[in-house]
């Protein structure tokens, strides 16, 4: 049976704080669902791969298998990444800043990290638990499929991708990254960081 990823219409934010709504429909409509699209399109095909002719220089295997990453982490992202984002829940709790100066040293340590990780790659900035350690830290990737940490659970996901801003702020990055922290759903944060913790306690 062929693997299928259905687009989730429901995790859509709209009315946010420096955003505009029409930034968000270009993001969702074109680059999240472009790819869901793909995603379910590569699964279609690798069922019917021929296996025989694997090659680590190029085959079609290899080929589907590398662009399955990126377009599966490329729709996980995405999701994560507009789920986070809710106009009307702006206070932190204070468990979340309690875990992040454990790991920081204070919540404004974090965020000047978390903002200097989204300047420093070019296409995300994640808020990582890493249940290796049991601390949360700030992995920054150019692309959706690179520079992960094997047994780390995602808690928040900061797209930096120009496709995420120029329509309201063309080159300027940095009041893009202002406009996202006023926008975060501490509230959904603190649910997935409760998880990872709980995560933890099996896993180590």
């Amino acid at each position: 049976m062929t693997d299928k990823w259905n687009i989730k219409d429901n995790v859509k934010p709209k009315d946010l704080e420096g955003i505009s709504n029409q930034q968000i429909d270009y993001h969702f409509e074109t680059h999240y669902k472009g790819y869901v699209n793909k995603l379910n399109e590569i699964w279609e095909k690798l069922p019917n791969a021929d296996r025989s002719k694997a090659n680590q220089n190029y085959s079609e295997f290899r080929e589907l298998k590398n662009e399955e990453t990126f377009n599966y982490d490329g729709s996980l992202l995405h999701e994560y990444y507009f789920q986070a984002l809710h106009k009307a829940e702006s206070s932190v709790p204070e468990s979340v800043k309690k875990e992040l100066e454990a790991s920081f040293g204070s919540y404004e340590k974090w965020v000047e990290d978390f903002k200097a990780t989204g300047v420093a790659f070019r296409g995300w900035s994640l808020l990582v638990f890493d249940l290796n350690t049991g601390k949360l830290r700030n992995i920054g990737t150019d692309a959706h499929n690179n520079n992960g940490i094997w047994n780390a659970v995602l808690i928040l996901a900061l797209d930096v991708y120009e496709h995420a801003y120029y329509t309201d702020y063309g080159p300027k990055r940095a009041p893009y990254l202002d406009a996202f922290m006023k926008n975060v759903s501490w509230k959904h944060v603190e649910e997935r960081l409760n998880k990872a913790k709980k995560m933890y306690e099996i896993f180590k």
